[in-house]
């Protein structure tokens, strides 16, 4: 296979991987600061995940400003909610069939087959291609025609007009699912040859042509728009523009994959393929994923459902009361965590699982270690600062065109909760990542169970018991136990497995790191707390996150160099040493 002996990419990393010895020093020479503990630590896990948050950054920066065109297109009120409910279907009809055994099953099983086989697993991968773009062609097909009944399933508290806006946009945004399908199979084919960059950038393109659909529909329909009020043709310019995105993004990745090597032949008899170890390790998995999706699905009811009931009670629609603000605060959420948590965990993975193949554990928790404390090193500085500037935050971003300043503070009111939830939500997902690397979904399936039993009861709970308007601003607490559950019982079992989790250090450096953040988030609120008392929303809202976020983020800075703090040490020599080299 051509790209087996090209070998463009991260090669002593590979090479190292396969021979199961630890990869060589960064390319740019510079030997990182690290905790005494870590001498001999390879750092190339550091240095891909920074490689790759470079595409990430921009990526999820046209993402948010994506979704701030859409909140300024559709607003927080019932239509805003119904775009939210159709855009969140085909993505979860998506995972729930396809796309979570891609990365968690796929990926090692294509590891394993590139190290073993005599074809470097060309053959596996090619029968994966086959049969995974004849199964996305009848999903989508099926999918389109059953838009109806998944807005039945999603959001049955739909009624009139509402329903016939969500079912319209879901049959248009349905049709992402085959492009969808193949921009996550070709991610996979390009993460097992460690070309980790591409998946990174891709979606940049589908993000600004969907920004372009959103900006088109705001000047045709303006702001303001009503479920009663906006037309089918101006909502088909909105739904075929974001499918248009995707499939671009997805004829990129394609193209790019092509250029990396691979070449797909039509293969589909399994017979020898070996798939038979996947198929039944895809077992389990599917039991983790239908529950993860179940718990999409309570959300998507309950959050649907307060905003009705809340519209009900006020006698009009209620911005930020029902699902889009969930889903916008979610999607600012997830930013540190896909800027830098899924940058380690997608470096990561074929690592882990190379160092299972050749039976080398110990290396496995050591990658799990080094992993989560690289990550955390930025992401609890960033979650602590969500908590601060969330209100302050959102008014600035996201309060323009059908978004008013009330909507937009709800969103913020979100993300405060949401904010506690970024260091559990990493760890279970990077937990999960060190099962699927031994093979085991077995596990994950069964833990699962509980977890999204205390999701699910817990947003029941609160659609039962709490005012309709307050629901969605408490959801988050359904959503973090299900991840706070999970990673409890994952670290108990991996702990017995794997004699030890490197825990006390991983403890440690997460305190070390929350002192560290102290005088910033102090310094943050004191920002927030001062511009709060002038006139106006938006302007003092800017300034706020601009003083705090900068002054903050140089405080805590100093205050980790002060106390030594090495896995910050690591980001802050690489980033020195790029510049130096610019």
């Amino acid at each position: 296979m051509g790209e087996r002996e090209q070998r463009r990419m991260m090669p002593e990393v590979i090479e190292a991987a396969e021979r199961d010895e630890p990869p060589g020093e960064p390319e740019h020479g510079l030997v990182p600061v690290r905790d005494p503990e870590d001498v001999g630590d390879p750092p190339s896990v550091a240095h891909s995940s920074a490689v790759m948050a470079v595409g990430t950054v921009f990526s999820r920066f046209t993402g948010f400003l994506r979704t701030v065109v859409i909140g300024a297109a559709l607003g927080t009120a019932l239509l805003g909610d119904a775009y939210q409910a159709a855009e969140m279907i085909p993505y979860t009809v998506y995972e729930l069939l396809l796309g979570g055994l891609l990365a968690s099953v796929f990926v090692p099983f294509l590891v394993k087959r590139r190290i073993r086989d005599a074809d470097g697993g060309a053959a596996a991968e090619q029968r994966l291609a086959g049969l995974a773009l004849l199964a996305l062609a009848v999903l989508t097909v099926v999918a389109v025609l059953a838009a109806d009944r998944l807005i039945s399933l999603y959001a049955g508290g739909y009624e009139g007009r509402q329903r016939e806006v969500a079912v319209l946009l879901t049959r248009l945004l349905l049709l992402q699912i085959f492009f969808i399908g193949v921009s996550g199979l070709s991610g996979t084919l390009l993460n097992v040859r460690r070309r980790f960059g591409p998946p990174m950038w891709a979606p940049i393109a589908n993000n600004l042509i969907t920004m372009a659909a959103g900006l088109l529909f705001l000047w045709v329909a303006g702001s303001g728009r009503t479920p009663q009020t906006v037309t089918d043709a101006q909502l088909t310019l909105l739904g075929l523009g974001s499918a248009s995105g995707t499939m671009v993004q997805s004829v990129l990745l394609a193209w790019t994959l092509r250029s990396a090597g691979f070449r797909w032949r039509l293969r589909l008899g399994l017979r020898g393929s070996g798939f038979g170890e996947a198929l039944r390790t895809a077992v389990w998995m599917l039991l983790y994923i239908v529950v993860a999706q179940a718990g999409v699905l309570v959300t998507a009811n309950v959050a649907t459902r307060a905003g009705g009931r809340a519209a009900e009670e006020a006698g009009h629609a209620v911005a930020g009361s029902g699902l889009a603000a969930y889903q916008f605060a979610l999607v600012v959420f997830q930013l540190p965590y896909a800027i830098i948590a899924v940058s380690v965990i997608t470096a990561l993975l074929p690592r882990m699982s190379a160092h299972v193949a050749g039976g080398r554990r110990d290396l496995l928790r050591d990658d799990f270690s080094r992993g989560l404390r690289l990550a955390c090193a930025l992401l609890v500085p960033l979650s602590l600062g969500m908590l601060v500037f969330a209100v302050p935050g959102s008014v600035a971003l996201f309060a323009y065109g059908s978004m008013t300043p009330d909507g937009a503070r709800r969103i913020g009111a979100v993300l405060t909760v949401l904010a506690v939830m970024v260091v559990p939500f990493t760890l279970h997902q990077l937990l999960m990542r060190v099962f699927y690397a031994l093979g085991d979904t077995r596990t994950p399936g069964l833990i699962a169970v509980p977890a999204g039993i205390a999701q699910a009861a817990t947003a029941f709970a609160l659609l039962r018991f709490v005012p309709a308007r307050q629901v969605v601003v408490l959801l988050p607490v359904a959503y973090g136990l299900f991840y706070v559950v999970g990673a409890v019982c994952s670290s108990l079992v991996l702990r017995r497995r794997l004699g030890g989790m490197d825990g006390r250090r991983i403890a440690r450096t997460l305190v070390r790191l929350h002192l560290a953040a102290v005088p910033a988030v102090a310094f943050g609120a004191a920002v927030v707390w001062g511009f709060g008392h002038m006139h106006g929303d938006r302007l003092p809202s800017v300034l706020a996150v601009l003083v705090g976020g900068l002054g903050g983020g140089a405080l805590y800075l100093g205050t980790a160099r002060l106390m030594n703090v090495a896995e910050l040490g690591y980001f802050t020599s690489l980033a020195r040493a790029r510049l130096r080299r610019a």
